[in-house]
């Protein structure tokens, strides 16, 4: 069951819904027959099985009740935060070696928030509230696998708390939903929070088919102590026209060398002086220091620096 982007249920309404915290994770279904084995299956269809085999304990816990589980697998930050960039190191090997190793380096825990069958019977035709209690009552708990708790009627609350503790946003569920497999439902919401920054532009790659000769992406750097860093790139969001008007800027600050303090990991760049100044919102920040899922705003004519 996936859940619709939009608002969160306003005031008088959100007593009818419940709040979790929106993991910046892999998404998987856990399955375990009840004979000790666990099996993982993520959004895609794919089996993460031996990619985490850290959770193996998991299905041992529940030896002897067959569980079909809903979660998301997240590796958290010394923060405890979840942290994208360090569970893609995760994500995708299959080799047990290779994959038990990376389980010492960067162990992921399991955000376990939905139950849809148990001991034989389907429950997805249940309430979340009745399915919740259902869960909480399996007493699951591990060293990296939990159930987190939610908020009844109280949105604004989870909000606030996700927002200042550095989470990706809110879900919220109406108390009342079924679980529908495979669907993106109008009973569960999304809403994410986003961050605006002001960025120096100091180069941009080339666009693609009708795009040619155009600007697809900016490096956006931020003024340091020790010059201008590097924190990603920005495409997404970007206009047509928009992409028009950066193209005659950009002509006109280009520079045949990198304004950037460090090393930049993007090929066939266009070097610009840093003196046009962008709006971005993003989500976050990477452990490299990059801007999380970046997207254009606009452009500051009413800014020339940084500095």
């Amino acid at each position: 069951m996936l859940a619709s982007p939009g608002p969160l249920p306003v005031e008088g309404e959100d007593a009818r819904w419940a709040f979790e915290v929106k993991w910046d994770g892999v998404r998987c279904v856990v399955d375990t027959p009840g004979d000790g084995t666990l099996r993982l299956v993520t959004r895609t269809g794919n089996d993460a099985t031996r990619t985490y085999p850290e959770l193996q304990a998991l299905g041992e816990q529940l030896h002897g009740r067959p569980v079909v589980l809903d979660g998301e697998i997240v590796v958290l930050d010394a923060e405890g935060r979840p942290d994208f960039g360090l569970l893609q190191r995760r994500m995708g090997v299959a080799n047990p070696r290779r994959a038990a190793h990376l389980a010492m380096e960067y162990p992921v825990h399991l955000m376990l928030f939905d139950i849809m069958y148990l001991d034989g019977v389907l429950l997805t035709e249940l309430a979340y509230r009745e399915r919740r209690a259902v869960l909480s009552g399996l007493g699951i708990g591990g060293p990296n696998w939990s159930v987190p708790a939610y908020l009844e009627g109280q949105g604004r609350r989870a909000w606030d708390a996700t927002l200042s503790s550095g989470f990706e946003g809110v879900i919220a569920k109406r108390l009342t939903s079924r679980y529908a497999p495979g669907l993106r439902s109008p009973d569960w919401r999304k809403t994410k929070h986003v961050i605006t920054i002001d960025v120096l532009i100091g180069g941009w790659t080339e666009g693609q088919g009708r795009l040619t000769g155009l600007p697809g992406a900016v490096l956006a750097g931020l003024r340091e102590p020790d010059g201008l860093r590097y924190i990603g790139s920005v495409g997404s969001g970007l206009a047509e026209r928009e992409r028009a008007d950066l193209a005659r800027y950009l002509t006109v600050v280009q520079r045949p060398d990198s304004p950037f303090a460090g090393p930049v990991d993007v090929p066939t760049v266009h070097w610009a002086e840093p003196r046009l100044v962008a709006e971005v919102v993003f989500s976050g920040w990477t452990a490299a220091g990059r801007l999380r899922h970046p997207t254009w705003h606009r452009l500051r004519p009413d800014l020339t620096d940084l500095a």
